[in-house]
This record gives structure tokens, sequence and C-alpha cells, in this order.
């Protein structure tokens, strides 16, 4: 028995029935040990599932090196954690929400600030963009993950609603949604993610185009002294 090893079982419990699957006793049963077993390394099931979503961090950190890019490093750790998220949607669902306060989390967060401070910003406006960059990604993750385990019925509800009900609105009560419906059904959540972050990041790249020119390319140290 280890934290790793009942992490492993939790991923596959949650994945086989959904949240209410977790539970200790279960656990238990899937580990074929005593429940009791699992408080001498979680003391509760929070506990469990901060520890849950911070293996999620973990693995999207696997090979991972900064880009010489510093925008491109803050990329490709958005997508890292999006595709463990989809990877893992009922452990998604459970942990977006959550701080961790542990080691995949803290390297995630310790990366993209210091892909900031390479771009020149100082240590207010790096906090600022992070909390940003983050909660956009978690907001995509959860709402997207949120759909993924719905039943399959209730999902083909929801996205036929665009190709049935949307377009047949009345284009009198409804002239904007009537002109685009018939493109809204062609919209998926993969290319509406990518959208998101290319906005985001041309945005954060103007930022930056408008920082002095002796802040550009400073490494953290120097940039947390300000602008």
């Amino acid at each position: 028995m280890s934290p790793e090893l009942i992490v492993a079982a939790s991923l596959k419990l949650l994945q086989s029935g959904g949240g209410n699957t977790l539970s200790f006793r279960k656990l238990g049963s899937a580990l074929d040990v005593d429940p009791t077993a699992i408080y001498r390394h979680f003391k509760n099931k929070d506990e469990l599932i901060l520890a849950i979503a911070d293996s999620l961090m973990v693995s999207a950190l696997e090979e991972f090196e900064p880009h010489a890019d510093w925008l491109e490093t803050i990329r490709d750790l958005m997508h890292r954690s999006r595709r463990v998220y989809m990877a893992h949607p009922e452990a998604a669902v459970l942990g977006v929400t959550r701080v961790t306060r542990r080691s995949g989390e803290m390297q995630i967060v310790e990366q993209i600030l210091a892909a900031l401070f390479r771009a020149g910003f100082h240590a207010q406006e790096a906090a600022r963009l992070y909390r940003v960059i983050d909660d956009l990604n978690l907001a995509f993750a959860g709402l997207d993950a949120a759909f993924r385990i719905l039943p399959h019925a209730e999902q083909e509800k929801d996205t036929g609603a665009w190709s049935n009900e949307y377009s047949q609105v009345d284009a009198q009560d409804f002239p904007s949604i009537a002109a685009a419906a018939q493109e809204l059904p062609a919209i998926d959540e993969d290319p509406t993610y990518e959208l998101a972050v290319d906005l985001l990041l041309e945005s954060i790249a103007r930022r930056a185009d408008r920082l002095p020119s002796s802040a550009a390319g400073r490494d953290g140290r120097i940039a947390q002294e300000g602008p």
C-alpha cells in the first residue's frame, strides 16, 4: 500500500462509475484491503481528492521542457493540462475547483510564472496573468469534462439542440441566432478551446510588446523587482 497505489486505484474506480463510486469502502474492495488501511495515507476523502487532482498535474508534466518561446511554453502547459483532464473527466470534475497545494500543481504554477517573467512582466502582473491563464484552462476543463460524463442520451439532446431547436427559431424574434443557425452545429469543444487559448495568448503577447524594451527577456529574479 502506498499513496500512489491508492490514487491509481481511485482513478480506475472513478473511470468505471464517476464521482459517486469513490469511497474508502469501495477502494478497499478494489485493493483487497481493509478500508481502514487507506486512512493510514489519507485522513479523509477530501485529502484523497486533492492527491488525485495533483497526480493529473504530475502526469501532465511528464517529459515537459520549457520552450525557447515563452508563449509556447504557456500554450504547451495549457494543452498538457487539458489532455490529462479530458483523459480523466470524472477526476477533473472533482478537482478543477480545488487548490491542491502539492508538487504537481506548484510545478505548473512555477513554470507559467517563469515564462511570464521571461516575457518581462513584473511579479504583480505575472501573478494576475497566471490566474487568468489557469482559470480559463480550468473553466474549459470543468465544463468539457462535465459534459463528457453525462449519460449519452443527454449528450445527444444537448448537441442536437443546435441543429434542431436553434435551427428552427423565428428569425423575427431571434434574427442573430437565425443568421448563425447553420454554423452553430459545427462548433465543438476542441476548436472552441483552441480559439480561447489563441485569443488569450495573443492578448498577453500584446501586453508584453508594450512593456519597456529593457524589460524583455529578463529572468524571474529581476522581473520581480518591478517594471
